[in-house]
C-alpha cells in the first residue's frame, strides 16, 4: 500500500502498467480520430461542441501538450506515448475537485462508457463519496437507450453498478450487475439528465466518467472530469475551452487490474480512504 500513496511509487507503476509512458494506442488510431474531429464527426466529438473549428496540427499540438504524444507530423505509426508527469499533474487536480466535492456535499453523477475496465475504479470513488456524505445520484434507471453502433442502432437500457453508470444491451444482459457495454455515446448522460429534470430530483454539481459522460456533461455546462486516452481528443479540447474541469491523459484499455494501485492513490489523496 506505500507505493500507491506516493507519487514515485504511481509514477513508476504508471510505466510499470502501461497506463502512460509508451501505451497500447497506435499512432494511427490517434491521427485517424484527430481527423475525424477536425471534421467535427460526433463520433469523435463524443458530445462536445467545440467553440471554433480544430485543424489537425492543433489537434496534434494540444495532444502533445496535454498528454505528452509526439508532436512530430510526420511520425504516423507505431504506439503513442503519455507523459507519466502530466498525468500525475492531472490526477492532483481531480483529487482536489473530488475533495471540494466533500467538503461542500455536492451531489455527483458517476459514469463510464468502458465498464469492462474502468467500473472498479468509479465504483470505489462512489462508494467513498456516498460514505463521505455526497449524493450519489442514479437518475433515469431502467431508461432506454438507443445507441448507434457499426452494427447499426442497438436499444440499450441505462443501469447503475453500485452507484456508477453504465449501458446495458436490451434482451442481453440479465444480471444487474454486469459491466455492460463499451460506449462513446453522450446519449446516456443526457437521458440521466432528462430523467433527473422530470422526475424533479436533483442535478448533478460534478459529473465524473469518460468519453461521452464527460464531454456530454461539459457541453451542458455541468461540470465534469475524468481519464482520456490518446486517441480522444474530445475531453482535451473541452478542457481546452473551459467546458471540460479536468482530463487526465490515460491509457484507458489496459487490464482492469491495473487501475486498483490508481484508485488507491486518488482515494489517499482525496482523503476519501475507507
Amino acid at each position: 500500500m506505500g507505493g500507491v500513496r506516493s507519487v514515485a511509487g504511481l509514477r513508476a507503476h504508471l510505466l510499470a502498467a502501461g497506463l502512460a509512458g509508451t501505451v497500447a494506442t497506435t499512432r494511427e488510431q490517434s491521427l485517424t480520430r484527430y481527423r475525424l474531429f477536425a471534421a467535427r464527426d460526433p463520433r469523435a466529438l463524443l458530445g462536445l461542441v467545440p467553440e471554433r473549428d480544430w485543424t489537425v496540427p492543433e489537434l496534434l499540438a494540444l495532444m502533445a501538450q496535454r498528454c505528452g504524444v509526439s508532436p512530430d507530423p510526420a511520425r504516423v505509426s507505431g504506439r503513442d506515448r503519455i507523459d507519466p508527469d502530466l498525468t500525475l499533474a492531472a490526477l492532483d487536480v481531480f483529487t482536489e475537485r473530488l475533495g471540494a466535492a466533500v467538503r461542500r456535499r455536492e451531489p455527483v453523477l458517476l459514469g463510464t462508457g468502458h465498464p469492462d475496465r474502468l467500473l472498479g475504479f468509479y465504483t470505489a470513488l462512489a462508494a467513498a463519496l456516498a460514505a463521505a456524505g455526497c449524493p450519489v445520484l442514479t437518475p433515469g434507471r431502467g431508461r432506454r437507450v438507443e445507441v448507434a453502433t457499426r452494427f447499426g442502432v442497438v436499444p440499450h437500457r441505462l443501469a447503475y453498478v453500485r452507484g456508477v453508470a453504465v449501458l446495458h444491451r436490451v434482451g442481453a444482459c440479465t444480471d444487474p450487475d454486469a459491466p455492460g457495454a463499451h460506449t462513446h455515446s453522450p446519449l446516456p448522460l443526457r437521458s440521466a439528465l432528462a430523467a433527473a429534470a422530470a422526475e424533479g430530483g436533483r442535478l448533478p454539481q460534478l459529473v465524473v466518467g469518460d468519453h461521452g459522460w464527460v464531454c456530454a456533461a461539459g457541453a451542458l455546462g455541468v461540470e465534469a472530469m475524468g481519464p482520456a486516452d490518446t486517441d480522444d481528443p474530445a475531453p482535451f479540447v473541452g478542457e481546452a475551452e473551459g467546458r471540460v474541469a479536468v482530463a487526465v491523459p490515460l491509457n484507458d484499455g489496459a487490464s482492469a487490474v491495473h487501475y486498483g494501485p490508481l484508485t488507491r492513490y486518488v482515494l489517499n489523496r482525496a482523503r476519501l480512504s475507507q
